[in-house]
Parts: structure tokens; C-alpha cells; sequence
């Protein structure tokens, strides 16, 4: 790893800890955030020159972000492809820091989803409104987003011989690291889930079916929240608060449904050998995977197409409990919590890099114990139809 490039990192974070955030604004929530991940980075607002923003959360994209923050930033991206969104413009940031077009940058989420009552789960694939070429096919028949997903685990299960219990190991695992984590525990509790301890993979059976074969504890949380990152140049980042987070590689792609397709196959098979190649690491040596975890079905497939196991091999890796914290075998899931237990307000892909340079600085509440290499890789749009991969993979200092 000595000769990889080190043109940036991630010098800052801040998560928004409240999941049930009444009285908060999107918008307050962003720059509470902002302001918090530039206090962790040591740098100041007069540093930033770059502004990422998907305007979501009433942020009013790069242009209203720097006229609430009093900034003039020389670089805008207002890159929005759903919860990859933060994956895509972290390379966005790597790739106009090398270019020397900036040298801080900030990005930054707000949502208050739960406290909205917005039903994410339950809504269509392209929202409410006229009819349109996206979805003319489908909408009259009322497909949600879950059913959607539910396809993607059906068809897994009839390829493979995939079942619900493998893919409730991904729930047991998160869920044992969101009783790690007292935000979590706070999270399940202001949420009201029936319990916020560990569950086993028959306590996940036993959950109710919300769309078959996909159970309640398979299904991510709709909550409020945010946060924030600052990413510098290698020169910047030299001067922060704390050690840096390497970006080693990037990866960015897009999928949906055509004649003689699999939707068992993400757009993470495309975006993931990219990032490899350009970090020069290999699936087996990253200590930690941050996956975005609407539901297990998303996590299994994706684990796949990154090259951790092959192609409808899941079911056998997934075996021994191998993605806990503490496990002698890698790679370490979700040890926030994830979507499932600890958070999920709408777009998660911020929070796959927060915990990723926690593990990296050794400050989660499930430490890997010398964690040295994480990839984040987010997931938007439906997984069965059209949606985007974002990968980007961090290392230590």
C-alpha cells in the first residue's frame, strides 16, 4: 500500500445522533452537521471551497448551501442518484482535488423522514404525479419499493437455492452492532421497535411477512438524520485534527431491467472492479464492508457482485457468523447498525463512509481491532430496476 496514491482524504465527520428529531428542520440538521464535521477536521468554513449536495432536505443544492453557509465556493456538484448519491460525489471530490480544483470539500444530509411521516417503503418507483415514460409499465399495477425488492429475493432464492434464514444473518449480525452503539439503541427505542436487543435468525422468521419473502426484521427503519464529511487534499488533510482517511479508489455505475437481464446482479459488479483497480487492493484483504442495507436481499446480492464471494455463493459464505465485529474471518458488516437497527432517514450512503472512517480511527462501537482497509458502497434507486452503485474504498493512515 506504500505506493498507492494519497491525493485525498476524509479529514472530518459528524453523524446527527437523533433518529426522531421533532422541531429540527432538514436544513438545521445539515449544517449543525457541517459545522460539527469541520470543528472534528480542525479546519475552518473559510477553508471550503468545494460544495457537494444532492438538494435534498430543503438544502437548495450547492447554490443555497453556500449562500445559507456565507460561502463562494469555486466548485458546485449537485450529483443526485439516490443513496449512492455520497459514494458518487466522494469521487466527484477525489477527482477535483487531484485536478487541483479544490482542496476542502464538504458534504453533507438532512432528513426528517420519520418525523414527516413519509411512507419510503410503501411509495411507488417513480412517485406520485402524471403518468411518464419511467413508469408507464408499471405503476398501474402498484408495484412499491419493497415489492420490488422482494422480486430481487425471490428470484436470488429460485437461482441459488437461497433462503430467508441466510439472508436473516445479515439482520443478526447488525443488529448485535447496533446494541453496540447507544445511538442505535436510541434509535430502536424512540422508534418504537418491539425489541432492541440481540434477535436470531428465527426471531427474524417469526417476524411478520411484509412483502414475501421479505420479513419486518429484514426491512430497514424509516428515521430522521444526517451528518456530514470533509474531505481535503493531501496537503490540507496533513494539517487536521486527526489522522486522515485515505480515498484509495472510486467506483461509479448504473443497472436496470433489460431483455435477458439479472436482476440478481447490481450495479455493484461494474462499479466495484473500478475501485479495486484503481486502489491496487483485493476484496479478501478489506477488514470492513459498509453495504446499504434497505434490506438483507440488497446487502447479499451486492457482497456477491463486490467480489467477496462468487455469484450465488452468499448463501454458503454468509455461514459461521463471519460478519461480526469480532470475527476472525472478514469481512466486518455494518458494525454501525446499519439501516436495519441504527438508521435509515431516505439516503443512507453518507453514513456507509462515517462508520467506515470511525473503523479506520478506531473510534467505533464495534472496533475491528486493527482495521486498515473498509469499502462503502452504496445503492440507489430500486434494486430490481433502475438504480446506481457507488464504491469507494478508504484506508488507514
Amino acid at each position: 500500500m506504500a505506493n498507492q496514491a494519497r491525493d485525498a482524504a476524509i479529514v472530518g465527520i459528524h453523524e446527527y445522533p437523533l433518529r426522531v428529531a421533532p422541531g429540527r428542520s432538514a436544513m438545521q440538521i445539515k449544517a449543525e452537521s457541517i459545522s460539527k464535521a469541520l470543528e472534528d477536521s480542525g479546519l475552518k468554513y473559510s477553508d471550503v471551497d468545494a460544495i457537494y449536495d444532492t438538494n435534498e432536505g430543503e438544502g437548495g443544492g450547492g447554490l443555497g448551501m453556500s449562500h445559507y453557509l456565507g460561502l463562494k465556493p469555486t466548485v458546485i456538484d449537485t450529483t443526485a442518484v439516490g443513496g449512492s448519491s455520497y459514494e458518487f460525489q466522494t469521487a466527484h471530490a477525489l477527482r477535483d482535488i487531484r485536478a487541483g480544483k479544490a482542496n476542502v470539500a464538504i458534504l453533507s444530509y438532512g432528513s426528517v423522514a420519520a418525523s414527516n411521516r413519509t411512507p419510503i417503503g410503501t411509495g411507488g418507483g417513480t412517485g406520485a404525479g402524471a403518468p411518464n415514460w419511467q413508469g408507464n409499465m408499471e405503476d398501474s399495477f402498484g408495484q412499491t419499493l419493497i415489492a420490488n425488492y422482494a422480486m430481487v429475493a425471490h428470484r436470488h432464492m429460485h437461482q441459488y437455492g437461497t433462503t430467508s434464514a441466510d439472508l436473516a444473518e445479515i439482520s443478526v449480525s447488525t443488529r448485535l452492532h447496533a446494541t453496540r452503539n447507544p445511538d442505535a439503541v436510541r434509535a430502536m427505542q424512540d422508534l418504537q421497535f418491539m425489541g432492541t436487543g440481540e434477535i436470531s435468525v428465527q426471531d427474524v422468521l417469526d417476524s411478520r411477512v411484509i412483502a414475501d419473502p421479505l420479513h419486518l426484521l429484514e426491512c430497514c427503519m424509516v428515521s430522521d438524520g444526517g451528518g456530514a464529511l470533509v474531505i481535503a487534499s493531501a496537503a490540507a488533510a496533513r494539517g487536521a485534527k486527526k489522522k486522515p482517511v485515505w480515498i484509495l479508489g472510486t467506483g461509479e455505475a448504473t443497472k436496470y431491467r433489460e431483455n435477458g437481464g439479472d436482476i440478481t446482479v447490481s450495479a455493484g459488479a461494474q462499479s466495484a472492479p473500478i475501485a479495486f483497480g484503481e486502489a491496487g487492493v483485493k476484496p479478501e484483504e478489506l477488514d470492513l464492508a459498509m453495504i446499504y442495507d434497505s434490506f438483507t436481499i440488497t446487502v447479499a446480492t451486492i457482497l456477491e457482485d463486490l467480489g467477496f464471494c462468487k455469484k450465488g455463493e452468499y448463501k454458503d459464505f454468509a455461514k459461521g457468523n463471519r460478519f461480526r465485529f469480532d470475527s476472525a474471518l472478514k469481512p466486518a458488516l455494518n458494525t454501525d447498525g446499519g439501516g436495519l437497527s441504527s438508521n435509515h432517514p431516505g439516503m443512507r450512503g453518507l453514513f456507509l463512509l462515517l462508520e467506515s472512517v470511525r473503523q479506520l480511527r478506531g473510534e467505533s462501537s464495534s472496533q475491528i481491532a486493527n482495521a486498515q482497509l473498509a469499502i462503502a458502497h452504496g445503492n440507489g434507486g430500486f434494486l430490481g430496476g433502475n438504480h446506481t452503485g457507488g464504491s469507494v474504498i478508504l484506508a488507514r493512515d
